[in-house]
């Protein structure tokens, strides 16, 4: 079975709300996944990117493989959180 991290849609017509899972590549987008890692609101103004690092993390070690976007707001996750971090 291969895992990817990848996006499902959720949230009313016109305003989406995206769950961030580890999910069978088989399975449709809004269909089962295996884990919720995290979740992606587009509709604040700065986008509202929430990530539960340690469930993110062991997928990515088991060899899940994020999805082009979700590789993107990972990268995006992680930038914003070491730029709040001022040392």
């Amino acid at each position: 079975m291969a895992v990817k991290i990848r996006l499902t849609r959720r949230g009313a017509k016109k305003k989406p709300f995206y769950r961030i899972v580890a999910a069978d590549s088989q399975s449709p987008r809004d269909g089962r996944f295996l884990e919720i890692v995290g979740t992606y609101d587009p509709n604040p103004d700065p986008a509202a990117i929430v990530l539960h690092e340690d469930k993110l993390n062991y997928w990515l070690e088991q060899g899940a493989v994020p999805t082009a976007t979700v590789a993107s707001l990972i990268k995006k996750a992680k930038k914003a959180a070491a730029g709040e971090t001022p040392a």
